[in-house]
């Protein structure tokens, strides 16, 4: 065990987070009536979501392997995993995004490792990425399984609707923002169909739908238009009292695994992924990604002690997945059904 762990675990444990609210009905999960429903076309994506430590990647490669059973006299059929974690996308940053690799064995996965480490990795390629993994597996008669916990990702992957790269345009929002959004609404509605209000239902969004529908009026946009139509969403279902004790456990474990170690050698370039260059990321850069490599790097750099580092790390984990929850929620709410399920 590391010196440093060692030293804190005789400190004070976390700080309580006030209760959230009520978790929903968990469900029974039948897998031979979701491959039915893929194989007979009902569906065209199977997406295990779930907040932080969850359990959802364990689920999800047991899903894969009920899937594969199921489907023992079709040889050349197989369930393989897309992820959508923002932060497993890079390479090198292992330990500290939870990759868990060695759960996966036999499972093929995709979009993880594909970005070297201090870049910096958006939505439109993530959507065109998965675009690309997603069609390839249902091009060689394979299943699809979406997995993560970014709900940003997942919807871009699942609700229909591309994503043009349109440059941010600071002249353009300095004068959207002078108008009220009862304007910017009537504007927006003039240049797009307006399906519900997902572009709206913040002010943010609803300048953004307006700086893409005003470029593409002016410019030919190249969009994805190979997504999936139908997802059936299956949601890993754990209560704030077991999840909060989940987190704390991980990251005792990933403090010994060696995490400080694998964020060290991002910094000083001696970390085996960034060769042959050996080129360190900036310590701002791994900053900017947040949670672990946010509070780690705090530590190793001197402006955080090793408890401190620990202890700001586990609150900020704990408020993440309660953000996580809040934004499935969210989906619930604007029409999307998800299967809770205990696990």
């Amino acid at each position: 065990m590391h010196a440093e762990f060692t030293i804190y675990m005789a400190k004070k444990p976390f700080t309580p987070i006030p209760p959230m609210a009520e978790l929903p009905p968990a469900e029974e999960i039948n897998v031979k009536d979701i491959l039915d429903k893929y194989l007979s076309g009902e569906i065209d994506l199977i997406c295990v979501l779930g907040p932080t430590a969850s359990g959802k990647t364990r689920y999800a490669v047991q899903l894969a392997r009920q899937i594969n059973q199921l489907l023992n006299d079709m040889a050349s059929v197989k369930a393989e995993i897309i992820s959508a974690d923002s932060r497993q996308v890079y390479r090198g940053m292992d330990i500290g995004t939870g990759k868990d690799l060695g759960e996966y064995e036999e499972i093929p996965y995709h979009l993880m490792d594909i970005v070297d480490a201090g870049a910096k990795y958006n939505i439109f390629e993530y959507q065109r990425d998965f675009e690309k993994a997603y069609k390839d597996i249902r091009d060689r008669g394979c299943i699809p399984i979406l997995c993560g916990g970014s709900g940003l990702y997942i919807e871009a992957a699942t609700c229909g609707y591309s994503l043009p790269e349109v440059a941010p345009n600071p002249e353009l929002r300095a004068e959207l923002e002078l108008k009220s959004d009862e304007e910017l609404i009537a504007q927006l509605a003039s240049l797009k169909p307006l399906h519900n209000n997902t572009d709206y239902d913040t002010r943010k969004r609803l300048i953004r739908a307006l700086e893409i529908a005003i470029y593409e009026a002016e410019h030919p946009v190249q969009r994805s238009c190979y997504l999936p139509k139908n997802t059936y969403y299956i949601g890993t279902l754990v209560s704030r009292d077991v999840r909060n004790a989940k987190i704390d456990k991980r990251l005792d474990a990933r403090l010994e695994e060696g995490m400080v170690e694998e964020i060290r050698g991002l910094i000083d370039g001696t970390h085996p992924a960034l060769a042959p260059e050996h080129t360190p990321v900036p310590a701002e850069d791994l900053i900017y990604y947040g949670l672990e490599y946010k509070f780690v790097t705090l530590y190793l750099i001197g402006e955080l002690t090793f408890e401190e580092m620990r202890t700001q790390l586990a609150t900020a984990i704990h408020q993440f997945a309660k953000r996580q929850m809040t934004w499935f929620r969210g989906m619930e709410r604007k029409g999307i059904t998800i299967h809770w399920t205990a696990v």
